[in-house]
């Protein structure tokens, strides 16, 4: 994939990881994202999928540390990160090929903005350090029955 083919995302969370090829596995082998690149010497790779943009970076206590407390598993604690996919499903089966444990199987759920709701198959899913990620496919939308 090439940068000059991807629209740079506004809002990108980098993710500090324990271990970056394990971290990878499970991000694009299992979730689906792809490396738009790398720098290997840093630990560091940039993923995208479809609209979504993470980085990933392999803690390292000698670098300029960013991190505001103690590094504890689970990661992330109090966030989930909501990734929209064209499809849940293929994502559930690789999973569940490698027996990774869901967090929250999956479920369809409408939630209410004003007098439409929004649709969505979910699941969601905690990566090798603990970040929770509810990944969901659009249902479109409906008027609120009165």
């Amino acid at each position: 994939m090439r940068s000059e083919d991807i629209k740079w995302a506004a809002l990108v969370p980098e993710f500090v990881v324990s271990n970056i090829e394990e971290s990878l596995r499970f991000w694009c082998e299992y979730i689906g994202f792809k490396v738009m690149y790398d720098r290997k010497e840093e630990y560091f790779a940039y993923l995208v999928l479809g609209e979504a943009q993470v980085m990933l970076e392999q803690y390292d206590p000698h670098d300029r540390e960013w991190e505001t407390g103690i590094m504890e598993k689970p990661y992330g604690r109090g966030i989930n990160f909501q990734i929209e996919v064209e499809a849940v499903e293929p994502i559930l089966k690789r999973l569940k090929e490698v027996g990774y444990k869901l967090f929250i199987d999956v479920e369809e759920r409408w939630y209410r903005a004003d007098d439409v709701e929004f649709g969505q198959k979910q699941f969601l899913v905690q990566d090798p350090d603990g970040y929770l990620l509810r990944l969901i496919e659009n249902l479109g939308d409906r008027k609120v029955a009165e």
